[in-house]
């Protein structure tokens, strides 16, 4: 056994990443960027599933690559308007034709109101005039017969029946002679006097709301009266029709994230957001845009973000380095309120509920403010979501606000998350995810990775670098930290099972080295030395060989001051059955320091 102890050690210091880790540490930078989107998401794959209850590795390798390559199109999509196919144009601008018109009409302020009403009022005067015309009608005829000649007591009944005879005779002539009856009777209604002046306006009423053909002489002088009647409710409309454009003359103007809904590029950025999120499906697009704009007044945005809410929730959410595309990462930690204090200050009443839902919106709200919507730029965040210790399924306050918060998010935020990553991810979280599965679109899922707690660090760090992961999640940035910061590259190294592992760090100038080191996860042996250029040198034991166990410190930090040439080795001797994943980084600081 210590025969192939030896060789796995020979073959590692052989190896040219061993030497060659100084000269390598700027290039893995280059790489990272260079191949963000080729490289990293297919390896990406094995993790995201990553828990089939029985067999959570496996699931994950035959899961993820599929996962990932539909995230790889979804990270393909671009801002820029002139490299967009012809149809996503043309939602666009129609979309752009859509929001210019309601700006005009300030459809996105209070829906105007006085139409409506009036509208209304209209038929109710109506309804009177059908009610007056009832009323009216039979009233009408008695005067027509009696209003006729009557200048003797003795001739009363005589010019009656013969007025009534030469009614019946005469229709067919005074149609064709309307004009010339007309004139007659208006004449004799302008002289009749003010006693009979309501009934003839009961008259012209009855008869403007109904628009009987005419059928006696006598009805013929009200429909002449009409137009005078008339002249004062047409005229108003008119008047009423010219008012209302007067104060639409400069379209409204409306901001959404800071930005404006129309105006520039940055706009288009905005507006192929909401495009997204409903499939370019113009219409729905629109109706989606108004109702945030809507939401984002009645919630007071603008106020909210200067409001001072606390900082109990600073552990719950937060916001630490950059994916190895330049997102802004933002943790969720669910574990947190497993803090019996916090989650009563949270969850036990309606007001603070919504109290952290409102904390929940201004943090993501400021963290949009930062984008500048760029077309050639970021404006998306990724999340990693930690369901470790998450109170779970039972919580019914908890569930009742995660998806308040999670509605309110997806309503007013369309396409602003690049990768949602879920890490120590228990069983129970896999089966209900397969449950809602259905009910999510392709586009959503294909941003989902899930990995279990045995491959969170390994996942991470396909779309982190492990010097923007946080300690508590495998990676090397710490808060507070003087000798490294995230501008310092880590090399990563996977250390096979059963296997001893050697690190070479040349030195060449004089000054302190420094350099740290992790194990994901430890349970392995580790030491470091110096060995001298000189043939006649003698080798300096820095750290003695030792065990460390997963739960010593996560980070080991050591420093060397050179004196002369040569290198320091540090081993790393696996034991184990499981592969290991090595992480270290070092600098040479100038010895004054």
């Amino acid at each position: 056994m210590a025969e192939e102890h030896e060789k796995p050690a020979a073959s590692a210091v052989e190896a040219p990443c061993e030497v060659a880790v100084v000269e390598s540490e700027a290039p893995p930078a280059e790489k990272s960027v260079t191949e963000k989107e080729p490289i990293p998401e297919p390896e990406a794959a094995p993790e995201k599933p990553a828990g089939v209850v029985e067999e959570p590795a496996k699931a994950e390798e035959e899961i993820d690559p599929k996962i990932v390559a539909q995230s790889v199109s979804f990270k393909e999509e671009s801002y820029v308007v002139g490299e967009l196919p012809e149809p996503q144009k043309k939602a666009l601008d129609e979309l752009k034709q859509l929001i210019q018109e309601a700006l005009n009409k300030h459809e996105f302020t209070a829906p105007p109101t006085p139409p409506p009403v009036k509208e209304e009022e209209k038929p109710a005067v109506e309804e009177e005039k059908m009610e007056e015309e009832k009323a009216a009608e039979p009233e009408a005829p008695a005067p027509v017969c009696e209003a006729e000649p009557p200048k003797t007591e003795e001739v009363k009944t005589e010019e009656a029946t013969e007025a009534c005879k030469a009614e019946e005779v005469k229709p067919e002539e005074v149609k064709e002679e309307e004009t010339v009856v007309v004139a007659e009777v208006v004449e004799t209604v302008a002289k009749v006097d003010d006693d009979g002046a309501k009934t003839v306006e009961a008259i012209e009423e009855t008869i403007v709301a109904i628009v009987p053909a005419p059928e006696a002489a006598t009805e013929e002088p009200a429909k002449e009266a009409e137009p005078a009647v008339e002249a004062t409710p047409a005229e108003e409309p008119k008047t009423e029709a010219e008012e209302v454009p007067a104060p639409s003359v400069e379209p409204e103007e409306v901001y959404i994230f800071g930005i404006p809904i129309l105006g520039d590029e940055r706009s288009d950025v905005i507006l192929l957001k909401f495009l997204r999120a409903r499939d370019y499906k113009v219409k729905d697009a629109f109706t989606m845009i108004k109702n945030t704009v809507r939401w984002r007044k009645e919630f007071g945005i603008d106020a909210l973000l200067e409001e001072e809410l606390g900082s109990h929730w600073d552990k719950v959410v937060f916001t630490h380095g950059v994916d190895k595309e330049g997102h802004s990462v933002c943790y969720n930690v669910f574990g947190e309120f497993q803090n019996k204090e916090l989650y009563q200050n949270t969850f036990t009443d309606e007001e603070k509920r919504s109290k952290f839902i409102k904390w929940r919106i201004q943090f993501l709200e400021k963290s949009i403010r930062k984008f500048d919507f760029n077309p050639t730029g970021i404006s998306t965040i990724v999340q990693v979501n930690d369901l470790k210790s998450s109170p779970g399924l039972f919580k019914r306050e908890h569930n009742q606000v995660t998806n308040q918060a999670l509605q309110l998010l997806q309503d007013n935020y369309p396409e602003f998350v690049a990768k949602q990553v879920f890490i120590n991810v228990p069983w129970w979280y896999l089966a209900f995810n397969r449950m809602i599965s259905p009910f999510l679109t392709q586009r959503t899922k294909s941003k989902f990775v899930f990995a279990g707690p045995s491959k969170t660090a390994e996942t991470l760090f396909k779309y982190i670098a492990p010097e923007h992961v946080p300690v508590q999640y495998g990676g090397l940035s710490k808060e507070g930290e003087c000798e490294f910061t995230t501008a310092d590259p880590v090399t990563e190294v996977t250390v096979k099972p059963a296997c001893k592992h050697t690190v070479e760090i040349p030195v060449s100038e004089s000054g302190v080295l420094v350099w740290e080191v992790r194990v994901v996860p430890w349970d392995v042996s580790y030491g470091a030395e110096f060995v001298p250029s000189a043939e006649d040198g003698y080798t300096i034991i820095l750290q003695k060989t030792r065990k460390v166990a997963p739960t010593d410190e996560p980070v080991i930090s050591n420093s060397y001051k050179i004196g002369e040439t040569g290198k320091v080795v540090l081993t790393i001797d696996n034991p184990s059955s499981k592969k290991k994943k090595l992480l270290y980084r070092s600098k040479t600081k100038p010895a004054s320091d």
